[in-house]
Parts: C-alpha cells; structure tokens; sequence
C-alpha cells in the first residue's frame, strides 16, 4: 500500500493532529473509550475522528467500530466535516457524519473550542449476526458526550438560569450565583453560544455493508430489496412479503431491479455521446486484457497509438473475449438510433453501458453496485468502491500496480469532480 500512500489514493486528504492540546484531548476520547492513549505526537483523522496512524499502534482497524456496527466518533474541529471517511462497515457513515454536522454546526463550533465530542452511532442493534439484523436498523442516534462534560454543564447552567428567572428571590442566593458564575466559566455565555446538539437522531436509509462479504440494502416505499450472496445468514429467511432477495451472482436479476425501480440512466445518445463513458470502458477493458493475457507488458508507455496497435494485431482474441466489439457495437447503435436495445445483451454487459441516474438519491450506492459487475474498470471500482477497489490492488503484481496508480494519476485525480460530472454526471 505504500505507493498508494504516496500518491495520496488512500488515506488522502485527513486532518493533520499535531497541537498538543488537540492530541490530549483525542487521548481523553480515546481513554473514554476504553482505549490505551496513543503516543503519536503527530497523526491524522477523517470525518470521524478515524486515524490510520492510531489504528496501527494499536493493532486494531475497528477501534472506533467494534463488532463493525454503532460506529464511533471523535470530534475535534468542525474542519472535520469536509474530510472524507476511510473506514467503515457501513457506506452511509459518511453521509450521516456529514448530515450531523450540518444540523448541528453551532454547538460543534461552540463546543470544540474547549472541549472534544466523541459518542457512538447507536441504532437498534449491538452485534449483526444475520441480514434480519441489518433490516431491523430504521434510524440512528448520536450519543454525544464531550470529555470536560461541558454539554453536562450546558445544560446544568441552563435550569440554573431557568430558577434565576422563575425564582422571585434566586437573586438573591449567592450559592446559586456563584455556581452559575463557575459553570460559565466553562460554558460561557449559553445564550449566544448552542452548545446542545439541535438533531441527533437521522434516518438510515438505503446502504451496502462490509457484513457477510458485502450487501446492498435498497429501500423503496413497498419493498426492500437485499443484494448479497445467498450464503448470507438469514438470506430468504423471511418477511418475503416486505423483503426481495437478490442474489450478487445474478447479474440479470439485478439489472431489471435497478432499471425497473428508476435507478438507472439507460444507454442513451443525450448522455451517452457526450460523457466518453463507453470509450472509458473500453479503453479500461483492453489494458485488463492485455495485463491477463500479457502480464510482463509495461503498460505504463501504452499511449493511445500503442492501444490501437495492439488491438489490431491482437484482432481474433478481441473477438473472442468480446467486450471491446460490444461497446463498439454499442457506441454505432446508439449514434444511429439515440439509444441501446439491451433485451438481447448478455446481462454481464449491459452493466458496461450504464451508470446510476444521477439526480437519484441513491446514484453513488448503485455506482458502487454496477462496478461489482465490471471489475475490469478499476477507475470506477476505485472512485465508488474503495474497499474493493483496495482489496483487488493486494492482490495485483507490482507491475499493474504501477500502471493502475498511473491511471489514477493521470485520469481521476487530475479533476476529481469534473471527472466525476462527465462521466457520472454527479455534480457533488
């Protein structure tokens, strides 16, 4: 993982911990939790609070999501909600995360300049064991607690002021003042700053988790539909009624999900011509071809000019492998009619000539879903599917490795958003 460190493809863009106040008040979270103090004198957090520095002194990557469910958090800065989130069972952590902060931006403000917030994600279970488990989970709560208790005395200050007002005589206690006086100290003026978080319970909406090899959780208003191996526990077990269960391995089965429940921008020439998205995949499905069958080539002074070349003198085993004729295919039927008639496309390939419609709620999630099934673009497994994408890249030789973070370097990172709104059409 070093080169990926290097070129910032992983753990990339996190919040530097190097003043001494902030590190000891990590530690006080850290001792909250149960955990040994880290030493470090420097390291750095994502949006949780996460840090990949503290996960390896520690020896533990879940130390902020034991049993990988009612993750924890730790805040420091309101800087902290611009971050990314790089690790975590759950792919809506980040959302929420991020959705906490918005509701809630004056008391953080307020409250991390004395002090740190830490808590849990809490939701309706301790411990998954089958998917009824992760069905079962409708909504979460912050449990927020802060390590010099200030919301504790926000809030003791707050009934004092209550007695101060109601109390015709409370004036007139210097007890009650003086302790008012003390608590302030701590607090300062509650009147202008919210140091009580304003929202903290959010729903829980549609998800893939990291539990029982990865399942995808869509909810729609009369059915929930679960994506995953049919290993899972608790696949097919019940509430057929409420519940459809998808098998990952049928990619037909989930195609005409994706598609019938309007989660899918279909091969049409409105999108299709303008974004380069088919020129994209077949360009990623010759280098995965020429790395398989040709795994010494360096791919890495493969320009365009060099591709063609070997595409024409590589002509039969194009054909036979068949993806690179389908997207041409693909690409002159669209030019002629303005769009693609997928009833006869092999169900593996129709995931090649679409993408997540992108005004629906669920677009990143069901990006994540169709890089599953086109493993050869590792571009997109990469920017939709980070776990994935980084447990492919263990298993690469050295070599391909290399090209890939080439790749990655001279296509995604040199625009992250502007590559992300051509080819995805996602403007955030």
């Amino acid at each position: 993982m070093d080169l990926l460190r290097e070129n910032a493809l992983i753990f990339g863009r996190l919040l530097p911990v190097e003043e001494p106040h902030l590190v000891d008040r990590y530690n006080k979270a850290l001792k909250a939790f149960g955990l040994q103090p880290t030493q470090q004198k420097f390291f750095e957090i994502d949006r949780t609070g996460f840090s990949p520095q503290i996960a390896e002194e520690l020896g533990d990557p879940l130390y902020l999501d034991p049993n990988e469910v009612n993750r924890r958090f730790i805040i420091l800065t309101p800087a902290q909600q611009d971050l990314p989130v790089v690790h975590t069972a759950f792919s809506n952590t980040s959302q929420l995360v991020y959705e906490f902060f918005e509701k809630n931006r004056r008391a953080i403000d307020a409250l991390t300049i004395k002090d740190v917030i830490y808590g849990e994600i809490e939701d309706s279970v301790a411990k998954v064991e089958d998917i009824e488990d992760l069905l079962s989970i409708n909504q979460v709560e912050f449990r927020v607690l802060s390590a010099e208790d200030v919301l504790g005395k926000a809030a003791e200050l707050g009934k004092l002021v209550d007695r101060l007002k109601q109390e015709p005589n409370a004036w007139r206690d210097d007890a009650l003042l003086n302790q008012m006086v003390e608590l302030a100290k701590v607090c300062g003026d509650i009147r202008e700053n919210a140091l009580v978080p304003d929202q903290v319970i959010f729903r829980h909406n549609a998800f893939w988790t990291s539990h029982f090899g990865g399942i995808y959780v869509f909810v729609d208003p009369e059915m929930t539909t679960v994506i995953s191996d049919p290993a899972a526990p608790g696949f097919r077990r019940s509430r057929p009624w409420q519940v459809s269960y998808l098998s990952i391995r049928d990619a037909d089965r989930v195609f005409r999900f994706l598609a019938s429940s309007g989660r899918l921008d279909l091969p049409r020439g409105s999108w299709v011509e303008r974004s380069g998205y088919l020129e994209h995949r077949a360009e990623m499905a010759v280098r995965d071809l020429i790395h398989r069958v040709e795994p010494a080539t360096d791919l890495n002074a493969a320009d365009k000019v060099w591709l063609q070349t070997w595409i024409a003198r590589n002509a039969d085993m194009i054909n036979k492998e068949g993806t690179f004729p389908f997207l041409n295919a693909a690409k002159r039927e669209i030019a002629q009619l303005g769009q693609l008639r997928l009833e006869e496309v092999f169900p593996l390939h129709r995931f090649l000539v679409v993408r997540a419609k992108p005004d629906h709620p669920d677009a990143w999630l069901v990006n994540r879903l169709i890089s599953d099934f086109v493993p050869s673009d590792f571009v997109s497994r990469y920017i939709f599917n980070k776990q994935g994408f980084y447990r492919d890249y263990e298993g690469f030789p050295d070599n391909w490795r290399s090209h890939v973070v080439e790749i990655l370097k001279s296509s995604y990172l040199k625009d992250e958003a502007g590559f992300r709104e051509r080819l995805y059409g996602l403007t955030d």
